[in-house]
């Protein structure tokens, strides 16, 4: 029973990372496709997490915590390019 649950539970999230790609495909600004991507980050955790549930065993647990911080990151780059338009900031020696 429980592996039906999960299993209809992977098939939404799939279903949402590919509605979360067409956002961030045809998205009407930059913020929303930035929102978009976080999005399909936290998705792709999900997804993870439940298939490794499904096959009983804690390997995926080191990928699902470098994705994570990775998406963190990824979001936080975004964010500052948007704000400010530059990712990386040099201070000059004037």
């Amino acid at each position: 029973m429980i592996n039906a649950i999960l299993t209809v539970a992977l098939i939404f999230f799939t279903i949402t990372v590919v509605i979360c790609l067409y956002r961030v495909i045809k998205g009407p600004s930059l913020p929303d496709r930035v929102v978009a991507l976080d999005m399909i980050g936290v998705n792709m955790l999900s997804m993870i997490a439940i298939i490794s549930l499904l096959q009983r065993t804690t390997a995926y647990l080191e990928v699902i915590l470098i994705l994570g911080i990775l998406s963190f990151i990824g979001t936080i780059a975004f964010s500052k390019y948007i704000e400010r338009g530059v990712i990386i900031e040099r201070k000059s020696n004037r």
